[in-house]
Parts: C-alpha cells; structure tokens; sequence
C-alpha cells in the first residue's frame, strides 16, 4: 500500500467516522488542536486503524505524532 492509498484511506475515516471537514485535513494539521482529535476519537482511531490497515497501535509509539502528516507517516511505516 502506498502513501496516497493511506492518505484516502485515513482521511475517509476521518471525515466519515470523526466527522471532520475534508478541507482541514492537510499533512501539516495538528491532530488536537486543528483537528480537535480528543482521548474518545483516538479510541476510534485505534479500532479504525487495527480494522483497515491490520495492525495495532502502541500507545508509546504515537507520543510523538503531533499532525495528520505525521500520522499517515506511522501508519506506512507499519504497513510497508
């Protein structure tokens, strides 16, 4: 799966499941506050993410992942 596959995918789940406007979703978007990402919406992030891209995330490794770009860089550096 490539980048641009993730992006939509991750994306769609954003905007279908988290109900957030398409046009705020760019890589440099931070999750809390442009985005406005809480502790519930990152319980479904990580069902979403286990769901669609078959792996779990480990609360440890996101610490660091601040915006969206950084998001979809995790999830490909699992997926690859």
């Amino acid at each position: 799966m490539d980048r641009a596959e993730i992006e939509e995918k991750v994306n769609a789940f954003f905007v279908d499941e988290l109900e957030i406007d398409e046009e705020k979703l760019h890589p440099d978007a931070l999750l809390k506050e442009h985005l406005g990402i809480d502790s519930l919406d990152f319980v479904d992030m990580v069902v979403i993410v286990e769901n669609v891209f078959g792996f779990k995330i480990k609360q440890e490794e996101m610490k660091n992942v601040k915006t969206l770009g950084q998001f979809y860089d995790y999830i490909a550096s699992k997926v690859a």
